[in-house]
């Protein structure tokens, strides 16, 4: 039987991120890290028209600078130079911008593969270990950790489990641990959409009576497209034919970008705000989008996980005491609970407020991005919301 110290269930982007942050003193401290994968990652970069992505916040790419990481994701990382928020129908837009707020981007979209793969080559062999492709499916608790037994027959114990297998983890609910679900009555439509003119590091945030879009940057001047529809409207604009299809995204966006020329392939993802109502438990912690999951439409998901997965490490290596302990565990989870809350609160209301159509709501939400783009320490606050940099000093 395979014996390491920490296993991380799921070897994603979250998963690696955790294992790069510990890896360094891990080594030193003759700890073992073991990634378990369904999916076997490190294939190599190819590019993709269709590569789904991610947008980073400056908070998140700070991390990845303190981690040695930043130079080789910017290869491909496009930056957020602007971010134009408007309400489709009215007049009033809030306009947030990297040179008002004294940094280099607010932002950063890069390729869910590419950053992969950065993440996958920084990874040192002699610390982190690959059980890939391979899938978990039991977890036992015993005194001094977990026994994991793996689809391929074999098990592997250690001290420190690590549940980041994403927000449709079957562990989670094996260990009994609950979850709350906010169904949004929403789904997102995501594609990459070609625009006529250049978008100049130019992301864009548009409200209507049905739902937000979102328009992301990204290199080769593409752009990432987030647009939420109830999901039987989705669903139709699923079905269209190219030239339906941008008809119709050009009528709700607009010309800001030009014509809209090339769509590529579409997916229709079902929005729920769902959080796990524990995330720690002795020798265990649930990371990742099994521990929250958030409307995609404010860019907040990835990097709340990535802030948690930072603290975790730190929290892990500071600590005198033995892996698995619960003390430290909780310390990590009450360090980022306000955090989390906080996040997840602006998303959820933001969400709720943009996708209404009720007329007061409406004039009072227009009133708001009115007063956002006027009033200066308004704007500055909601831009560190965006950047990731509203609750915490990041590194």
């Amino acid at each position: 039987m395979q014996q390491v110290d920490i296993a991380i269930i799921g070897g994603g982007l979250v998963g690696a991120s955790l294992a790069l942050c510990l890896q360094a003193e891990a080594k030193q401290r003759g700890w073992s890290i073991c990634l378990i994968e369904p999916f076997t990652p490190g294939q190599g970069y190819q590019p993709s028209y269709d590569a789904r992505s991610t947008a980073l916040s400056f908070g998140s790419q700070q991390i990845y600078q303190r981690l040695g990481l930043w130079q080789a994701i910017s290869q491909r990382a496009e930056p957020i130079s602007q971010i134009h928020v408007s309400d489709r129908g009215r007049f009033a837009a809030a306009r947030l911008s990297a040179a008002d707020e004294g940094v280099p981007a607010l932002g950063f979209v890069v390729e869910n593969a590419w950053l992969g793969e950065c993440l996958w080559q920084a990874l040192d062999q002699d610390v982190v270990s690959w059980r890939s492709p391979a899938q978990v499916n039991q977890m036992q608790a015993l005194a001094d950790g977990y026994r994991l037994s793996l689809d391929d027959g074999s098990e592997l114990e250690c001290q420190l489990a690590i549940l980041a297998e994403g927000g449709r983890s079957g562990l989670r609910e094996q260990l009994g641990i609950d979850i709350s679900v906010t169904p949004y009555g929403q789904s997102a439509l995501i594609a990459n959409i070609t625009p006529q003119e250049p978008h100049q590091g130019m992301a864009f945030e548009r409200f209507t009576e049905q739902g937000p879009m979102a328009m992301l940057p990204l290199a080769d001047n593409r752009c990432a497209l987030v647009w939420t529809r109830t999901t039987v409207e989705a669903q139709r604009l699923l079905e269209l034919d190219e030239r339906s299809f941008l008809s119709q995204l050009q009528e709700e966006f607009g010309y800001r970008l030009g014509s809209l020329r090339q769509v590529g392939e579409r997916h229709v993802y079902p929005l729920a705000l769902t959080a796990a109502k524990e995330q720690i438990r002795k020798h265990l912690v649930v990371l990742g989008n099994a521990a929250h999951s958030l409307h995609p439409i404010a860019g907040q998901g990835y990097n709340l996980s990535l802030r948690d997965t930072w603290v975790l490490a730190e929290t892990l290596l500071n600590s005198p005491e033995p892996l698995g302990t619960l003390a430290p565990l909780q310390r990590y989870f009450d360090s980022q609970q306000r955090d989390q809350q906080f996040t997840v609160g602006f998303s959820h209301q933001v969400t709720r407020l943009f996708s209404t159509g009720q007329p007061l709501l409406a004039a009072g939400r227009n009133l708001g991005l009115l007063g956002l783009d006027l009033l200066p320490p308004a704007k500055h606050w909601f831009a560190r919301q965006a950047m990731g940099l509203g609750t915490r000093v990041q590194p």
